[in-house]
């Protein structure tokens, strides 16, 4: 009898385990409302930042990342006392080069001779990565951005953040013209600009089976988007077939 409740507990033991290691889908298709524990109360406070602005060589936009940040109450500091939480970080993003990158909900962008301040966006989006085409505005005098960024609770659980399906944008370098290039639910896996021809190459991947993940079941498309283009519209192409 006991052998049979020492396998009894190590299986449901091994049950949880493999449980802990499921990957959670990019991707809900159920709308069905579903009941939660209550969260657990946490004092904190969550405030919004900007950093410092950014300015791209050669251009005369300047560009604040805006985002959230949580503070935790430290309950070992001593009442009335005014000394900062030197844990908390009040950077939501970093510059490197030609590229901002980070979690970030927006861009303000400041022209060099200006105060006044225009949002990249109204929408709830979660910016990851901006990319200036520095070589496409030293051939073409044309100023582009790129973006990698979340725009939609693809697997319904209440966030946009880095567990939903990554989208693919493009803007001028004030934030206007802001464009979705990749398709409704389809995972960016990776951009390449081609000098060349003046072409931005992009694949993405489609959950077509409807399970939820993305895997070799799904399929992969690929496309470009001519830079000297009016509208940037996307054309697809078929280099496997």
């Amino acid at each position: 009898m006991k052998k049979s409740i020492m396998i009894v507990l190590f299986g449901l033991v091994a049950l949880a385990g493999c449980k802990d290691n499921v990957q959670k889908p990019k991707v809900k298709y159920t709308t069905a409302a579903k009941k939660t524990a209550a969260p657990k109360r946490v004092d904190s406070t969550q405030i919004k930042v900007a950093d410092l602005p950014v300015l791209m060589d050669g251009t005369q936009y300047l560009i604040h990342p805006v985002g959230d940040i949580r503070i935790y109450d430290d309950s070992s500091r001593e009442y009335g006392s005014s000394r900062t939480n030197s844990s908390v970080s009040y950077a939501i993003s970093n510059y490197n080069r030609y590229e901002i990158t980070g979690y970030f909900e927006n861009l303000k962008f400041q022209h060099v001779d200006s105060t006044a301040l225009r949002p990249l966006t109204m929408e709830k989006i979660q910016i990851q990565t901006v990319t200036y085409l520095n070589t496409t505005a030293q051939r073409t005098k044309k100023q582009l951005l790129l973006y990698t960024l979340v725009d939609n609770d693809t697997n319904q659980d209440g966030k946009v953040d880095a567990n939903d399906i990554k989208a693919f944008y493009i803007s001028n370098i004030n934030g206007t013209g802001f464009k979705k290039l990749s398709g409704d639910m389809q995972e960016l896996l990776d951009w390449s600009l081609i000098d060349a021809q003046n072409r931005i190459y992009f694949r993405t991947l489609e959950d077509i089976n409807k399970n939820g993940a993305f895997d070799k079941n799904d399929a992969v498309h690929y496309h470009f988007v001519n830079l000297a283009s009016a509208n940037f519209n996307v054309t697809d192409y078929e280099p496997v077939q």
